[in-house]
């Protein structure tokens, strides 16, 4: 038998809903969120965070704005046990800020969870049990009476320790484990038990909460899932529907989404999607897609070299450079047709209308992103990204002629050496291509030494003197502008017939240090050939670009 064999596994089963309501619905703000990377992030790590990391990560919570944390599992851990001490102890919990932690239905580990949060002001006491097929048939081979009596037991014992803290204000959280591999009338079922236990209400808030333990399908059934739940429970007017999504299929932000249009208001899930397996529902994707859309994520993301330092610092993952949103080539473009297009909005773009920006979903400088890595340059790049980083990074606007020109020297370059070149190696290209040509033998070159230009009526004359190997040629012509009449002097010491094809030339800086820059392209005796100079005098600065652009001649 082959060992990849798509046989022996089945689809997941699909929930009889009709008129379903959520695919009609658009999402308009942003969900209560709450961060589990204390707890189920934590314990995914191949070395879990010391008390310094997690503070660390702590830190990195509030200041971001979670208003709900999971802080850990302290029946479990004694490590847990000791940071959720350090956090009440010493008061770190700032006042609208809940922790929240996870302990299963066990009556020894829910009496320890209390013991541990002694003293705190307000806190989430998370209970849960499996309850799916395969959990309740062979690991604990139980039916459905069963599972419930342990979910009903697991309320029983947190509502009677509760009672025993009458100075904290508790909030009560069930989890029916492994909800998404669960028959959708069970998952009602058990969790209508717990309910009927703590009587949800004005004095006994209470937060259900259906976990994609394991991704098994496409989200929009997790999406039917939840409002199958949400429209059968009866306790619903009374109750918090939350959501707690993995990733298996890599769909975990999506189930998520679609679960807020299918009824759920609160989301758990991870910084960069840290977790078991395939990870936890990624916050700060989730939240950025939110944020692309106009609507605010109550979270603040503006910082990301900060969060992902401290991120990387804690638990010791680092962020894929493709991460949506924050990975660290997301915002660069190498397609020669993507520069061009972010080149040519981004100059139009206006401070004071929406964005508008071509491949750009966002303004990178919203989460702490320049344009350094927006445009980078390699053999599939084009003329846009040489042009664009000219431009940014020395002020050079190459006029579209010369930008094709420019971009085959750049694609030749990166073909032989095989990688990206940064803007230093466009511009020492720029420079060795159009403003000094080493690719001919400095005898057959020529270097301007002195001119004159007076102006006789409509005519200007020029005399000039040129230096051409160890020699000095004196040139002398006559034309209606200087350049006009540079070229003619050039027809007269070359015999050459010239044309002027394009000449453009605009200002780098301002004020005392500013320059021009010159292009220039010309027909010599059918060549084409073109040239380009830097200097402080605009006439000279003509000059120079069109004596080297002769230097391009044999």
């Amino acid at each position: 038998m082959n060992p990849f064999d798509h046989h022996k596994y089945r689809p997941a089963a699909s929930v009889a809903i009709e008129n379903r309501a959520w695919p009609n619905r658009v999402i308009e703000k942003a969900p209560r969120w709450v961060s589990v990377d204390l707890r189920d992030g934590n314990q995914a790590l191949i070395e879990p965070m010391n008390m310094h990391k997690k503070q660390q990560m702590w830190g990195l919570l509030v200041n971001m704005g979670f208003k709900e944390i999971e802080v850990g599992f302290p029946s479990a851990s004694q490590a847990d046990y000791d940071f959720v001490r350090w956090l009440i102890d010493e008061a770190q919990i700032p006042e609208d800020v809940t922790v929240q932690v996870l302990m299963p239905a066990r009556e020894d580990l829910i009496k320890r969870s209390f013991e541990a949060l002694s003293g705190v002001q307000r806190a989430i006491m998370h209970v849960y049990n499996s309850v799916s097929p395969v959990q309740r048939e062979r690991v604990f081979k139980l039916g459905r009476e069963g599972i419930t009596a342990i979910a009903r037991h697991g309320a029983e014992w947190v509502k009677r320790e509760a009672a025993k803290y009458p100075d904290t204000e508790w909030v009560f959280e069930y989890s029916p484990e492994s909800f998404s591999s669960t028959e959708i009338d069970y998952a009602v079922e058990v969790c209508e038990a717990v309910l009927d236990v703590w009587q949800p209400g004005a004095d006994q808030a209470c937060i259900i909460n259906l976990p994609g333990t394991v991704e098994i399908s496409t989200p929009n059934l997790f999406a039917d899932q939840v409002e199958y739940f949400s429209t059968h429970i009866k306790w619903r007017d009374h109750i918090t529907l939350s959501v707690h999504t993995h990733n298996d299929r890599g769909g975990a932000v999506a189930s998520s989404e679609l679960a807020l249009l299918a009824g759920a208001e609160r989301v758990e899930g991870t910084l960069f999607g840290n977790g078991e397996r395939t990870g936890n529902m990624d916050v700060i994707t989730m939240a950025m897609n939110l944020y692309s859309q106009g609507i605010d994520p109550e979270l603040d993301l503006s910082n990301s070299e900060e969060m992902m330092r401290i991120y990387s610092a804690s638990t010791g993952l680092t962020v894929p450079p493709r991460h949506p949103w924050f990975g660290e080539m997301v915002y660069t473009a190498f397609s020669g047709s993507h520069q061009d297009a972010i080149r040519k909005c981004l100059h139009q773009q206006q401070q004071d209308e929406a964005w508008q920006v071509a491949y750009l979903p966002i303004d990178p400088r919203d989460i702490g992103r320049d344009y350094e890595a927006v445009i980078r340059v390699n053999s599939q790049s084009g003329k846009g990204g040489v042009a664009f980083l000219l431009e940014r990074d020395y002020g050079i606007v190459l006029p579209r002629w010369l930008q094709v020109e420019m971009a085959q020297v750049v694609q030749r370059e990166s073909d032989n050496s095989g990688g990206e070149i940064d803007s230093a190696g466009i511009y020492k290209l720029f420079e060795k291509h159009y403003i000094h040509d080493t690719s001919v033998m400095r005898s057959h070159c020529h270097q301007l030494q002195d001119y004159q230009l007076q102006r006789n009526g409509a005519a200007h004359i020029v005399d000039m003197h040129l230096k051409h190997g160890n020699e000095t040629v004196t040139l002398n012509g006559s034309g209606e502008g200087g350049i006009a009449a540079f070229v003619d002097a050039w027809q007269r010491y070359s015999g050459q017939n010239v044309q002027v094809i394009h000449y453009d030339e605009h200002a780098i800086g301002r004020g005392t240090d500013a320059k021009a820059v010159a292009f220039v392209r010309m027909s010599v005796d059918g060549e084409h050939i073109s040239g380009a100079a830097i200097d402080a005098d605009s006439v000279t600065v003509s000059f120079k670009a069109i004596i080297s652009a002769f230097n391009h001649l044999r």
